[in-house]
């Protein structure tokens, strides 16, 4: 990998160049390792590394995956540490919140829409950190059970409400471009936490309620 390159690197993502000086050491032997594997990958696939489009592949290829898993550099949890003493006992809903992320099995991506429901006890959080909660575990190689198992424990551990509910409905490449090859599948998984594990109306009242379309 080219000098320029690896200092496009360590400026982005210091955390992994920060305590070395020892080009033969640590992560910048992993960085040419990786690089040789991508050249290596592209020869097993028939196509040649040496030519122009493919120069700056490995490059490109590492540059995105570390963009993929950002979510592995914080504990997504801290989202959750700001909290407002409000009185609401009812529903909150943020719905339709938008993730990518990567297969575990084939680092391929999934994708697609997180609805997260709760009933508060005392606090409650601002709206905007259940999308960055959201996203912090989707930047992660996952798989879309613990996805959905991950967002829900959090909130209840964070912020201790009656119950906490989360769907995850999502579009998985490795079965819809491989494998058996089916486009149209969507997956969906939920969780349910406290009150919610025995409460069929409040399910019903959630589940209602993220079926319905927003005013346009």
């Amino acid at each position: 990998m080219k000098s320029e390159q690896l200092q496009i690197l360590s400026k982005k993502y210091p955390h992994l160049f920060n305590q070395l000086t020892d080009s033969e050491n640590g992560n910048i032997t992993s960085v040419t390792q990786f690089s040789e594997a991508v050249k290596q990958l592209i020869k097993l696939c028939g196509d040649d590394p040496e030519r122009d489009g493919l120069l700056d592949t490995p490059f490109r290829v590492l540059k995105a995956f570390l963009e993929y898993t950002e979510g592995y550099n914080v504990d997504p949890k801290i989202h959750l540490e700001k909290t407002f003493d409000i009185h609401h006992k009812g529903l909150i809903l943020i719905k339709d919140i938008e993730f990518y992320s990567l297969c575990e099995h084939h680092f391929s991506p999934f994708f697609g829409v997180a609805h997260i429901g709760y009933i508060p006890k005392e606090k409650i959080t601002g709206l905007s950190k259940m999308g960055r909660l959201v996203e912090g575990y989707a930047k992660r190689f996952q798989v879309q059970e613990r996805l959905t198992t991950q967002i829900a424990e959090a909130i209840e551990e964070e912020l201790d409400p009656e119950g906490t509910i989360v769907v995850v409905e999502a579009k998985h490449m490795c079965m819809c471009s491989r494998g058996i090859k089916k486009a149209k599948t969507v997956t969906t998984t939920s969780s349910l936490l406290g009150i919610y594990e025995n409460r069929p109306d409040l399910r019903a009242e959630f589940y209602s309620l993220i079926k319905t379309q927003g005013s346009k």
